[in-house]
């Protein structure tokens, strides 16, 4: 859906050449696109319901281009927002049409890598799959693979947290990442983390990494690798009901066996990916669990021997043990395929990212199934089951009148009910647009003017990637924040104390 926009007048039409010229004298040539078809490739993001193509878009080549395009603009008041590869869920990266959009995608080189500190170091418009193919011949992998991983970059993975299948033993993106360089609004250049593993001062890293691109935009990531494990081998379980599936779930994590993955999906993803992959998937199961368990062989064994254990004690009904690693990888085909899979049961589908204590699984999943029948639209689910990460999949045809609205409302609805019952808003595809206007259920006022004031430390004027995360966004002077750019204080108008 494209968002509407008047016609601009010609004040606007006269500085928006001047803001082009004057990017252009910083990232000449095509790396400053402003032509109105050209920008159509920059109008939205992965959340695809919406369209709007941005005021203009560079892509920068160096650290210093970066830097100074950010001071132009943050001395002239033009808001920017940052953008990796495009694949967020929540509309991270949607552009705003009196934005620049800052593209990341020419930085895009592995700068070094360091086995003996087991660490890597690389540039944000690098993919995610990358670093795993760049270190594999000496053995090593990178540990978070989101489902998106052969395009979403790593930049926006720290931009958004993200995890994957395997974060429930290894961790999501904050747990793997040692250290950054960031840009600020102001031009300035920082270093936050690097090669230690308890670098000194505030853990400024830590408020970096998952900001959704709202304090700067990161120019060098320094990321964990890990030595591959001697053994892996999964099991894929089906069960008669999703309570039975859950209870497993529940039961696995309680006999302190912590798998590398344990995903989940119900009946009509099961159907779906088998269609889509052929992975060889039971199809007269309502539930299917994928958990894969790796370290040395004897271990793995050992482990699937307990987690068979446990599924038969919860009634599974069908139960398989990869015998070598071809098998191992098909059984995770129809996992990472879900999404595109499910693509094929409707013109279209949202989404949505919430996520719950493991107890509560089957009560969610019942009450989605009641939401589904009230709002008339189907529902699919997949998810990251050993962390509670959620995935419903709801299908629409936007072609349809009313019915993207009634997805929306659906979506909103899961997600109330995921903090209703002690999860939070998001697990790993952050706020963005999608969940902005729900912050208030889970958070008070006092909670999200601190977490502003997060940002105001960072950008005073508010410019960076404005309109996400926060439902309303004030003033950093009336949050009580001062700060003095060229000795003077933003908003005069305001009365100072």
């Amino acid at each position: 859906m494209a968002i509407a926009m008047p016609e601009p007048d010609a004040a606007v039409l006269a500085r928006r050449a001047e803001i082009v010229a004057a990017l252009r004298a910083i990232v000449p040539g095509e790396g400053t696109v402003s032509d109105p078809v050209a920008l159509r490739a920059y109008e939205s993001d992965a959340l695809t319901a919406y369209r709007q193509p941005p005021l203009a878009v560079v892509l920068p080549e160096t650290v210093g281009q970066v830097s100074r395009v950010l001071a132009w603009c943050q001395a002239q008041g033009v808001r920017v927002v940052p953008r990796g590869a495009g694949t967020s869920l929540s509309g991270g990266s949607f552009p705003l049409a009196d934005a620049v959009v800052v593209s990341m995608g020419k930085f895009n080189r592995i700068l070094a890598i360091d086995y003996a500190e087991r660490l890597a170091v690389v540039q944000p418009g690098v993919a995610n799959l990358a670093i795993s193919r760049a270190v594999e011949e000496r053995g090593f992998y990178y540990a978070p693979d989101p489902s998106s991983q052969i395009a979403c970059s790593i930049g926006g993975n720290v931009a958004e947290n993200a995890g994957g299948v395997h974060c429930l033993k290894y961790g999501l993106t904050t747990n793997n990442v040692l250290g950054v360089e960031i840009v600020l609004m102001t031009g300035e250049v920082l270093r936050l983390g690097g090669r230690t593993l308890e670098p000194a001062g505030l853990d400024l890293l830590g408020v970096v990494v998952g900001s959704e691109g709202l304090l700067g935009i990161v120019t060098e990531v320094t990321v964990r690798i890990l030595p591959r494990p001697e053994t892996a081998r999964a099991a894929l379980i089906g069960f008669p009901s999703v309570e039975a599936a859950g209870q497993t779930v529940a039961d696995v994590i309680a006999g302190g066996i912590i798998p590398a993955g344990m995903e989940m999906m119900d009946r009509p993803a099961i159907h779906a990916a088998e269609a889509f992959v052929h992975a060889g998937y039971p199809l007269d199961v309502e539930a299917l669990l994928i958990v894969e368990v790796d370290g040395p062989g004897v271990e793995c064994d050992h482990l699937l021997d307990e987690i068979a254990a446990i599924a038969r004690a919860n009634g599974a009904s069908s139960l398989r043990l990869s015998t070598s690693e071809a098998e191992r990888l098909t059984f995770w085909a129809g996992r990472k395929a879900a999404f595109p899979a499910v693509s094929r049961l409707a013109p279209d589908y949202l989404c949505m990212d919430g996520t719950i204590p493991r107890r509560r699984l089957p009560e969610v999943l019942t009450r989605m199934a009641e939401l589904s029948r009230s709002y008339g639209l189907g529902v699919v689910n997949v998810f990251h089951a050993g962390d509670g990460n959620l995935h419903p999949l709801i299908l629409y045809d936007a072609n349809q009148p009313g019915q993207l609205d009634a997805a929306e409302a659906f979506g909103a609805d899961i997600l109330r009910l995921c903090v209703e019952v002690g999860g939070v808003l998001t697990g790993e595809h952050g706020v963005g647009i999608e969940k902005r206007d729900l912050m208030p259920v889970m958070f008070s006022e006092t909670d999200l003017a601190h977490q502003q004031g997060v940002k105001c430390a960072f950008d005073a004027d508010l410019l960076l990637n404005p309109g996400k995360v926060f439902p309303t966004l004030h003033r950093c002077a009336e949050l009580g924040f001062m700060h003095v750019h060229n000795g003077k204080l933003p908003f005069p108008d305001l009365p100072r104390f």
